[in-house]
């Protein structure tokens, strides 16, 4: 019979009796559950039931119309050093009531948990105390800083006193090849070998014991008893050698492995620091204080002690302490490493300003919108950090390998052992070949591959403006070969401009000039167009007299003793005006390209047509070169719109698309996503929002948008700025990403599948063994950090 154990579940969404008998009813309807009682007034309920049957309790409660709460923990878990170590934590954890989900990393050393809100945490900590490690929990909002680094300084330490103490042992071996035979006595052998074998070599005991205290097998019992058997061979060697004869000892090689693979944790550790260099950046822009302006006196202030609405001072050069919004002042802003966005951008009163950006020349007095976690930053250092601590689907190979690795390294030690010693060799050759199997057995490098290959190519993304929000939607992206598009607001900027002007005299400023006059003060987004049109050209508009609205016309004034109107067709038919030839061959163009037309009508002193406005939404600039590259990439395009027609095919033969779906309901974009996913895996791009169902539909969904949670939530993938070449770069950077994951499991296993043979069959010495165990974990780390190096492509 299955183990029992007690759940106690909060339960929210309850209102009354009823609701509680509901969910009582449920969960004692779940096989195995043997009492289960629902309190109303504390909102809990508390279950005896099989120890792994707390899925099925969320889903019954789920099934009754409520849901159980749940929240994210972060435990720091030391003691960990390979792949086996992940997966002994992990089944530690899982199995605790009230565990969602759970997943440890080993480049982080981290385990990051999803519980059911308000658990408690200490039989968390003691279930990984019993599996052979430590844990203990992590503010996941104050992220630990300087452990790593005082890690290190120790780390540096104890590798500079072994290397210390192993250098005499070797330079004997080294000498020998030039004629020099000459060996250290064998006491002071005896004296620098000991400490390095059970001071500094401490660490590989403590772990290997932890882990045979806990039924399991770690890479620190392959170390451990590996240079225990060379030690204590050294040992019984100089024991039953007579007096005056030098015995043959192994206490170098011991001592040499145990310096090399502190060697090789070294080096380890300096590289996955630099894999977390992304999020130190991120957290680096947290500015501490603030200035707030309270009764018209500027306080300098912590930002813990602000508070929503506050009014807060941004000086040239400074950072901002908080999002807000622009109140007084005119600067520009640098978002580089927050949005990747390379320019600054110009900000003025009504304009939102992000925590953690540089304010340009001018002071800016902002009001406070967001605060600490709620920030845009902190939102992006959350997703950040929980890419790089979920797990790609391709690690589950590994996990599997990692539970069978070390008791089948001990199996093949130990065959070794015997079959050495039944072909006549001796006690020494048998005993130090399987010591080198033993040794050169690490299975760090396999725990390595992936978290490290993920960290430093989400990173790198996110430094330039693409948040992956985990490792599952990265390798789904890596095999892309199908994307669809919104057209509004995606490739296009989704603010209607003046595509086409046709003036009848051929003076377009002029006509420019009179439209923007009749235009002034109006909110109507054709009138902004216009508006826009002449402060980018750098028009002076006259002023404007006798302004009326003509009710499904458009506008009329009067414009230095003109009398104009600028609207419709409507107008222009009321006016008994006819086109000129060109102008109506214009006009039908446009309209079939689903332009919006207006003519600007003189009606007095005269009346006569003075010019043709097309107004469009506008290609964004980077849409035509995105597309571009996609095809490069052999990815096929298509954009999927709700506009006519004409209008999404002239989008889509200006950017070179292969295929338009136009006049599409919003609520059937996600079935031809559907169907394109017949043709491969599809990533659909949108706007976060409205496209939602969408990006839900595709394999991986990527949001263009500004790092809001909707955007956030709705798709795999978020572009913090709205330029379409970001799309083919978050293809290309989970690709190569994926591929250095490949790579780095490719020579993970090869350095076992090649090393342990030639160290079974006597080809592999024990130093040259530790040696290589050391270069494994390292290579694969320094592999995943050439992702750093990486930049979206360049625009030509």
């Amino acid at each position: 019979m299955p183990s029992q154990s007690t759940f106690d579940l909060p339960i929210s969404g309850m209102t009354c009796a009823s609701c509680a008998g509901r969910v009582e009813r449920a969960l004692r309807a779940v096989p195995g559950v043997s009492a289960a009682n629902v309190n109303l007034a504390s909102e809990r309920a508390r279950i005896e039931a099989p120890a792994d049957s707390l899925g099925k309790l969320l889903a019954a409660v789920d099934g009754a119309g409520y849901q159980v709460p749940s929240e994210p923990l972060l435990l720091a878990i030391e003691g960990m050093t390979c792949a086996s170590c992940v997966g002994r934590v992990e089944r530690a954890l899982g199995k605790q009531p009230g565990v969602l989900s759970v997943s440890v990393n080993l480049a982080t050393e981290q385990a990051h948990l999803q519980i059911v809100a308000g658990l408690e945490h200490q039989p968390l900590l003691e279930a990984v105390a019993a599996a052979g490690y430590s844990a203990s929990p992590v503010d996941i909002q104050q992220p630990a800083g300087n452990a790593a680094d005082q890690r290190l300084r120790r780390e540096r330490w104890a590798l500079g006193l072994a290397l210390s103490l192993a250098a005499p042992l070797v330079v004997p071996m080294l000498l020998a090849p030039f004629g020099v035979h000459w060996m250290l006595p064998a006491w002071l052998q005896f004296a620098l070998a000991t400490p390095v074998q059970f001071v500094l070599g401490a660490r590989f005991y403590r772990a290997a014991w932890n882990a045979l205290r806990a039924g399991a097998g770690n890479m620190d019992q392959l170390v451990a008893i590996g240079t225990s058997a060379g030690y204590g061979l050294s040992l019984y060697q100089w024991a039953i050698t007579p007096p005056g004869h030098m015995p043959h000892l192994y206490f170098e090689a011991s001592a040499v492995i145990i310096a090399l693979i502190l060697l090789g944790k070294y080096l380890e550790s300096r590289a996955k620091r630099q894999t977390t260099s992304a999020i130190r950046a991120l957290q680096a822009l947290r500015p501490d204080e603030a200035v707030r302006l309270h009764n018209g006196e500027e306080q300098r202030v912590a930002v813990s002690m602000l508070k929503l609405g506050d009014q807060v001072v941004v000086k040239p050069g400074e950072r901002f302490p908080v999002d807000g919004q622009v109140l007084e002042g005119r600067s520009h802003a640098d978002e580089a490493l927050i949005s990747g966005e390379s320019l600054p951008l110009a900000k003025q009163p009504g304009d939102r300003v992000t925590a953690g950006a540089i304010n340009g020349e001018g002071r800016l007095l902002i009001e406070t919108t967001a605060l600490g976690a709620e920030t845009v930053l902190a939102r992006i250092i959350r997703l950040v950090e929980d890419a790089q601590a979920a797990k790609a689907p391709i690690q589950k190979l590994v996990d599997r390998v990692s539970q069978v690795f070390v008791p089948a390294v001990l199996i093949i030690a130990l065959l070794t052992l015997i079959t050495w010693l039944g072909l006549g060799a001796g006690v020494e050759t048998a005993l130090l070949n399987a010591v080198a199997v033993l040794v050169i057995a690490c299975p760090c490098a396999l725990g390595l591959a992936t978290p490290t290959a993920i960290m430093a190519g989400t990173g790198v993304a996110a430094r330039h403006g693409i948040l992956i929000k985990d490792a599952e939607a990265l390798e789904i992206a890596h095999g892309v070969n199908v994307v669809a598009f919104d057209k509004t607001g995606t490739l296009t900027s989704g603010a209607p401009r003046i595509a086409h002007l046709h003036a009848v005299d051929d003076d377009r400023d002029a006509a420019l000039r009179l439209a923007g006059a009749l235009q002034q003060g109006s909110e109507h987004p054709l009138a902004k167009a216009v508006l826009e049109a002449c402060r980018s050209a750098s028009i002076e508009l006259p002023t404007v007299s006798a302004s009326q609205a003509l009710a499904g016309r458009g506008i009329a004034g009067r414009v230095e003793e003109r009398q104009l109107a600028l609207g419709n067709r409507r107008l222009l038919d009321d006016s008994a005006l006819g086109e000129p030839a060109a102008m109506a061959a214009a006009a039908r163009t446009w309209e079939a390209e689903g332009r919006t037309l207006s003519w600007l009508i003189e009606t007095a002193p005269e009346v006569r047509l003075l010019a043709l406005f097309a107004f469009g939404d506008t290609l964004k600039e980077g849409a035509g070169e995105a597309i571009a590259q996609l095809s490069e990439q052999h990815i096929q395009s298509h954009l999927i719109s709700g506009d006519n027609q004409g209008s999404a095919q002239a989008v889509a033969t200006a950017l070179g698309i292969d295929s338009v779906h136009a006049q599409v309901l919003p609520a059937d974009k996600a079935r031809i996503v559907g169907e394109l996913k017949g043709s491969g895996v599809v990533a659909m791009v949108g706007d976060g929002i409205n496209d939602a169902p969408a990006l839900a539909a595709a394999d991986v969904g990527i949001a263009m948008g500004s790092g809001t949670d909707v955007a956030m939530q709705a798709a795999g993938i978020t572009l913090m700025r709205g330029d379409p070449r970001l799309v083919p770069a978050a293809l290309d950077i989970a690709r190569r990403t994926y591929g250095k994951i490949r790579q780095n499991l490719f020579w993970a296993f090869i350095y076992n599948l090649v090393g342990i043979p030639l160290a079974a069959f006597g080809l592999l010495n024990p130093m040259l063994a530790g040696a290589a165990m050391a270069l494994s974990s390292v290579s694969v780390v320094s592999n995943a950090l050439l992702l750093k190096t990486w930049k979206p492509k360049s625009n030509p």
